[in-house]
């Protein structure tokens, strides 16, 4: 990652140039960084939401390729190798295809879980247009947080980059214990169901 400083220095020098770039690959803290030069009259606030909402999107678009296009076209020893069966990939499909919507608003909130849960759906070949729109939709909020953020307290965006990182880090270990406990919870009932009287 470039240092914030530099990130900052570049985008006040560059302005929306830059940005777009710089928010595809780095994000939040990217947005909060060009709020906070919106605030201080060297950037227009309305041209900052806007990059960064549609970097956002496309960097999220990217992932999906990747997923879909990318490795979806790896030879099937190689999925295999990676533990990509031809019954996990269907359950993935069926897991997108049901509560594809649900599984990337958790993503775009948790943010750390945010690539893998992306590429998973385009490798799960989930609707590019139900996971255009949903995406969307989950972004303009999250986008709109940080640059509220940015514009009012941009000031202090190395604490925010930290309050960022630990939130993000809590967020995925809340998601990784749910799972976990979801996946025990499974097992006891099937073993009671396997093991229960006749």
């Amino acid at each position: 990652m470039i240092g914030l400083e530099t990130v900052t220095a570049l985008i006040a020098k560059e302005g929306l140039a830059i940005l777009a770039p710089i928010a595809l690959l780095e994000g939040p803290i990217v947005t909060v960084i060009a709020a906070w030069l919106a605030s201080r009259g060297l950037l227009d606030i309305w041209s900052v939401t806007l990059v960064v909402i549609a970097a956002d999107i496309a960097g999220d678009m990217l992932y999906y390729a990747i997923g879909r296009w990318g490795l979806n076209r790896l030879p099937q020893s190689w999925l295999m190798k990676m533990g990509l069966n031809r019954a996990r990939l269907a359950a993935l499909a069926g897991h997108f295809h049901h509560k594809g919507g649900r599984t990337l608003v958790i993503g775009k909130i948790t943010h750390s879980a945010g690539a893998p849960i992306l590429v998973a759906a385009g490798l799960a070949r989930m609707s590019i247009w139900r996971f255009f729109w949903v995406n969307t939709l989950a972004t303009i909020p999250k986008s709109l947080f940080f640059v509220a953020l940015g514009y009012t307290l941009g000031s202090a965006y190395s604490q925010i980059d930290n309050w960022i990182a630990r939130a993000s880090l809590v967020l995925l270990g809340g998601l990784v214990l749910f799972g976990v406990g979801w996946v025990l919870r499974r097992s006891v009932k099937t073993g009671l169901r396997m093991g229960g009287k006749p």
